[in-house]
């Protein structure tokens, strides 16, 4: 059995969680994939999956969009739609939006929905988008459609209508900017695409009113962007969290560990730069609300070492330059953080599992895997969530560094370096940090990078800006989407030492997939670090255009990147 050849609807059926007779999608394809792989195999007494994955197949998806005319809106608001304007994409989502939550479902679906809330019970549900193109062998869509939870709570006609509520939302996901600037990245239509549902519960457990899975994180077998020649591309990597795992996808604080050196720290060992890099805030369900919310380890911190006995191992104290215990005095006047310093040590069996279970599901889909799990620490239990194969990547051949001055260096980094090289490229957008947050227009920086990138598409431009770019927290790094910078060439993260802005050196976010499988090339920059260079300079003396926004400049020239992965160095240079 290989992974192209599964065909996933008769497990479904056979467990009566098949709902119509369409396509189940990439997403349910690989749970699927994943469940029959692991029962009855050596995996099965350390890897649990979810108890009951149910498939709104893409059939209900299609009767919809007849039933509510969506090919038509579609079709006339692209067509009256001016394709110039620089907001069109995002007034058509909004108005699909609009029109699937004001649209009507079938009775039958109704019925369908009833079903599933009986067998699932008032447990918090995960509603995940599952398309036909999502999570295929060549393209993921990582990221690109929606995925929504529900509170489950309520009387029973309030908990069908809000599953009903989230499926709609995760139908009209398929219309957003950076979906459909993605699929026409890679020569697909709209027409290409249909959604399928998958819809299961939460994994986790209740908190009193809060709800949430102790770890939640992302691993992939490979690793392909790697900060130093230790890691191998065959050693695998896994990015976790505190609490839901959002942020081990998006571009917000985590934690990384390297399957091989789990130990290894990628930003640095200081207490410093621990706590620079440590997740502090943690994502949850709140049941009294009904609402998705987000909460700082300050404000939870007793509540935290009381629910979670084994919290001293991922939760500890800085204070004047040190990481104390969290159970210490220091706790009163330092900074809580999810360090996970002591992970490594204290739950070594946790990361043989994701090390044996990554080598076994490549092996068993014959290419590498990407999956997405939660983890116990008191049960020691490891629940798969998601398994995907992870698009590939392969460097070029190795780069020689060209000789140049000092003086046409604009940036250099040295780390996170792979092979690779982009000549002669006429345009470098750069967003000035000392402008960017220093009021609240972070968006409006990320919206004009857009309407740039937009009218710079086959140029493969250099997009170099202050820490993390498509950060969902602002004040990490300007916060764009996808579609916002598709058209970039190479992309720069520089980091500022006396500010919060630091490159994310961790491999394992949809961000990153997106690079892999577009073929950007990746430079992070740290101003003021040994053999690392952030021309101030230059980018202060060179002309530029100075776009809408302050903060962003626009230089047209002759610009050049070259990356020695071998020596772990890159440089972007003007070559007049």
């Amino acid at each position: 059995m290989t992974y192209a050849d599964f065909d996933p609807k008769p497990l479904f059926r056979e467990h009566g969680r098949l709902i119509g007779d369409g396509s189940v999608g990439g997403k349910a394809h690989g749970l699927a994939f994943g469940y029959v792989s692991i029962t009855g195999s050596p995996m099965a007494p350390g890897v649990e999956l979810p108890d009951i994955n149910f498939v709104i197949t893409t059939e209900p998806y299609c009767d919809f969009v007849e039933d509510n005319g969506i090919g038509e809106l579609l079709e006339e608001l692209t067509s009256t739609g001016d394709i110039g304007d620089d907001e069109f994409p995002a007034t058509l989502y909004h108005r699909m939006c609009q029109a699937f939550r004001e649209g009507t479902v079938r009775p039958s679906l109704l019925r369908d929905a009833e079903q599933i809330l009986e067998e699932i019970g008032d447990v918090p549900l995960a509603i995940r988008s599952s398309s036909i193109l999502e999570d295929s062998q060549r393209l993921s869509f990582a990221g690109k459609y929606g995925t929504c939870f529900s509170a489950n709570t309520g009387g029973h006609e309030r908990r069908r209508d809000l599953l009903i509520s989230a499926v709609k939302d995760v139908w009209a996901s398929l219309y957003n900017p950076a979906a459909r600037a993605y699929r026409t990245k890679h020569g697909h239509t709209d027409s290409d695409e249909a959604m399928a549902v998958v819809v299961q519960p939460v994994m986790g457990r209740a908190h009193g009113d809060l709800y949430y899975p102790e770890i939640a994180g992302t691993a992939f077998s490979k690793v392909y962007r790697r900060p130093t020649p230790r890691i191998r591309k065959e050693d695998g990597v896994t990015r976790f969290c505190f609490g839901l795992g959002t942020r081990t996808v998006d571009r917000q604080k985590a934690h990384l560990s390297y399957l091989s050196h789990p130990a290894l720290q990628p930003h640095g060992n200081l207490p410093a730069d621990v706590a620079l890099m440590s997740q502090n805030e943690f994502d949850y369900i709140d049941r009294r609300s009904g609402s998705f919310m987000t909460g700082l380890l300050a404000d939870h911190l007793s509540f935290i070492l009381r629910e979670h006995k084994l919290a001293s191992s991922f939760v500890e104290i800085y204070a004047d330059n040190v990481l104390y215990w969290s159970g210490s005095e220091q706790a009163k006047n330092g900074r809580p953080i999810f360090s996970f310093s002591n992970f490594p040590r204290t739950h070594p069996k946790f990361f043989s599992v994701i090390r044996d279970l990554c080598a076994f599901l490549e092996d068993k889909m014959g290419r590498p895997a990407d999956m997405e799990y939660t983890y116990d620490t008191e049960e020691k239990k490891l629940t798969l969530l998601q398994l995907r194969p992870l698009a590939s990547y392969e460097e070029m051949a190795k780069v020689d560094l060209p000789d140049v001055p000092e003086s046409r260096i604009i940036l250099k980094g040295n780390r996170m370096v792979s092979n690779g090289k982009l000549e002669h490229v006429h345009h470098l957008l750069f967003v000035d940090p000392d402008l960017y947050g220093k009021d609240t227009t972070f968006h409006e920086v990320a919206r004009e990078i857009g309407r740039v990138n937009g009218k710079l598409a086959g140029t493969n431009y250099i997009l170099v800006g202050p820490g993390r770019w498509g950060s969902t927290n602002p004040k990490l790094g300007v916060p764009v989407r996808y579609n916002e910078i598709c058209n970039c060439g190479c992309l720069v993260e520089v980091g500022i030492l006396e500010s919060d802005y630091a490159p994310e050196l961790s491999y394992g976010t949809h961000f990153f997939l997106d690079l892999d499988e577009d073929g950007i090339l990746y430079l992070p920059v740290f101003s003021g670090m040994q053999e690392n260079v952030f021309n101030r300079p230059w980018l202060d003396g060179a002309f530029c255009e100075i776009k809408q926004h302050p903060a962003v400049r626009h230089y047209i020239g002759d610009f050049s990147v070259f990356m020695d992965g071998e020596r772990e160095l890159g440089i972007v240079i003007a070559n007049d």
